[in-house]
């Protein structure tokens, strides 16, 4: 069987890196499925989670992405993106109520405030919930 490595990188660290079967990615225009010797191209990634199939055990890890840049070579994909973490590591109790307060925000809105700021965050604090609840429907 053909594999491909995957090297998913943060501003703060390295997240995964390992070989994969595939690699499904919440590409700006729709997901997007990689297998290994697929054609060169670079995508910008929205928020959202990545799903990486490992060669060895066919089991599927489950990264939150805040987006980025997606670079596939035939036997090399990368990602670089501001923020991600495993959506093992996500607390949802921490991610619920940062979510209700930006809500807040959202409702309680002042004339300095950055709504297109709030939304941003709101976008990316759904997609973390959705790579938990993703996480979850897997186990």
């Amino acid at each position: 069987m053909s594999t491909m490595q995957v090297e998913i990188v943060s501003a703060e660290k390295a997240i995964y890196s390992g070989e994969a079967s595939a690699i499904f990615a919440p590409a700006a225009n729709g997901e997007v499925g990689i297998y290994p010797r697929h054609a060169e191209m670079i995508a910008n990634l929205k928020p959202g989670h990545i799903r990486v199939v490992d060669a060895s055990t066919n089991e599927e890890t489950v990264i939150y992405t805040s987006g980025g840049v997606l670079e596939v070579q035939p036997h090399l994909v990368t990602v670089l993106s501001d923020t991600a973490e495993r959506a093992a590591d996500l607390d949802e109790q921490l991610v619920l109520e940062a979510k209700r307060e930006a809500e807040e925000l959202l409702q309680n809105q002042s004339a300095d405030f950055d709504h297109a700021k709030a939304r941003a965050e709101l976008a990316e604090l759904a997609a973390q919930l959705h790579s938990i609840s993703k996480l979850r429907d897997k186990k």
